[in-house]
């Protein structure tokens, strides 16, 4: 077998810097173009300040740079947790808008320190057991919620506030009195993203829509409406950056609410950076491995200083991170002139973000938002099985329903009650029978005794993701039972990364059955669980 080659590791620290810092700094620079956009319009929906969300990447580059376990990783707010800290302040500030961000501020740094010490106790492991389905239904509820909230800054509308529902309710009022200037800035935005990719260039379709929105605000004068009739179409934020600073107030932590958020926070920030962080691991060209429960710690130490600051919670963000590596990023040094962009233009050009149209940064967080809950997502959840299309939708009812948690243990019971009916034994459920014996040959053989589920195939990730490189390893599923997506999934990347490393792997035992034709479905290997 010919072994793939990978090419070396750029350097890390200082001497990363030295020998790759042009590659980092033009990296940076475009990062910065399509950061700037969505972390205004990711601060307005969340209900935050503008300028939150540049605080926020700005902390995630300068800082968590240095100190995170990443390599081409992004760090910055996230339209994922829009709904969270939305919901934060709204619950928090009951009606008063500024106490409730500053409620919220103080919620986010005690979840901070719960992100420090689920990272100091090595908990980044636990990502693992939320099925992939759940964790793609709540990011398309979250989809779902942002398109529905942005659809009235589109069209220049202030809806009454209230619950999801209520706001779904007065889209058909908001259609009536939309602002038609509005209208086609937002219109001629989604055009420009829909047609952008189809043009081969690095310049980035959200800075194209900001340039065309400011251009017609302009024409139309937005500014002078906002003074004529009070709805604000354009960005506010103040002269000065150091006044965009706010300050938590803590004097809610002794409620029901605060600890809500704070759970909240902490759970949807943690998964969904972990879940990125390991996405960007699988795009890296170098096939680096990140420190997940570093990058953990490091991303709740910058949450920490976000929330005494004024600023969002910050995640790996996997959008902006996957344009990191297409434009040739090679260190975290990327994230750090990404960081320092931004710096830079929220102090010397101001006045040029106070021209940008709220209905541009909308239209950028619907087309998000469309991405997150597009039919294809329905399509690769219905592909992969029926049960993973039930959770998928559960999850995204729940989370519509209730709230993003409930969602999220909603879709996990289903699974956990799916594999129940399949046959697996409530003592399989939670823990994993398997050897791991050694041939004459020296190949590493890892057998399988009854069911690997999400639930409980942790021990058999830690056990294989320790091997030496360049062994054989056999997977031996013939007395096996249950072996569903995630496992599948799992050791799908794991073989084709140690395989990249110049390992070999192979897998012994046939299924008697599959729960659909995707090559990764769940699978029965045996009539019967008796391991």
């Amino acid at each position: 077998m010919t072994k793939r080659l990978l090419p070396d590791l750029p350097k890390t620290g200082l001497a990363g810097l030295k020998e790759h810092w042009r590659s980092d700094l033009q990296s940076g620079f475009l990062v910065f173009l399509i950061a700037l956009p969505l972390c205004l319009g990711i601060s307005v929906a969340s209900g935050f300040p503008p300028s939150a969300g540049i605080i926020t990447a700005v902390i995630g580059g300068i800082l968590v740079s240095r100190i995170s376990g990443t390599h081409l990783t992004i760090n910055g707010p996230a339209a994922g947790l829009i709904v969270v800290v939305l919901a934060a302040v709204q619950a928090l500030g009951e009606g008063d808008a500024l106490a409730g961000y500053r409620y919220t501020l103080a919620a986010i740094v005690v979840a901070s320190l719960l992100q420090v010490l689920m990272g100091f106790f090595k908990l980044g492991r636990l990502s693992a057991f939320f099925p992939a389905s759940v964790i793609h239904g709540m990011l398309a509820a979250i989809g779902l919620i942002i398109i529905i909230t942005q659809t009235h800054v589109m069209l220049g509308v202030t809806p009454e506030p209230g619950g999801l529902l209520t706001t779904v309710a007065q889209i058909p009022h908001s259609l009536l009195n939309m602002n038609t200037q509005t209208v086609l800035i937002s219109f001629l935005g989604l055009e420009i993203l829909m047609v952008w990719p189809l043009i081969n260039t690095k310049i980035p379709a959200s800075v194209i829509v900001v340039l065309i929105g400011m251009l017609f605000a302009w024409h139309f004068g937005l500014d002078q409406q906002t003074a004529t009739n009070g709805t604000r179409y354009l960005v506010a934020i103040p002269d000065d950056f150091l006044a965009t600073f706010c300050f938590p107030d803590f004097s809610k932590i002794a409620t029901l609410a605060f600890w809500e958020a704070v759970l909240s926070i902490s759970l949807v920030g943690s998964l969904e950076s972990l879940l990125s962080a390991a996405a960007v691991d699988k795009l890296d060209p170098y096939k680096r491995t990140a420190d997940l429960d570093r990058d953990l710690t490091a991303i709740g130490i910058g949450n920490f200083v976000c929330g005494l600051l004024g600023g969002l919670p910050m995640i790996a963000e996997i959008v902006r991170s996957s344009a990191n590596i297409n434009n040739g990023a090679k260190t975290a040094w990327a994230n750090f002139f990404h960081g320092m962009w931004l710096l830079l233009f929220v102090v010397l050009f101001t006045r040029l973000i106070q021209n940008i149209p709220l209905a541009s940064l909308a239209t950028l967080l619907v087309y998000t938002g469309y991405t997150l809950a597009s039919p294809k997502a329905f399509a690769r959840a219905r592909d992969i099985g029926k049960e993973q299309l039930l959770m998928f939708i559960v999850t995204i009812i729940g989370v519509l329903a209730l709230d993003l948690l409930s969602g999220v243990v909603l879709g996990i019971a289903v699974k956990l009650a799916i594999n129940l009916l399949r046959g697996v034994w409530f003592s399989n459920l939670f823990k994993i029978h398997f050897t791991i014996g050694q041939q004459a040959d020296g190949a590493l053989v890892v057998k399988l005794l009854g069911s690997a589920l999400f639930s409980n195939f942790l021990p058999l990730k830690q056990a294989i993701t320790k091997f030496e490189q360049g062994k054989t390893i056999v997977f031996d599923f013939s007395d096996g039972y249950l072996i569903d997506h995630t496992v599948m999934e799992f050791i799908h990347d794991f073989m084709r990364d140690y395989e990249t490393q110049g390992g070999h792997c192979q897998t012994l035992g046939q299924p008697l059955s599959t729960f659909s034709d995707h090559t990764l479905a769940a699978r029965l290997m045996t009539a019967d669980d008796r391991k």
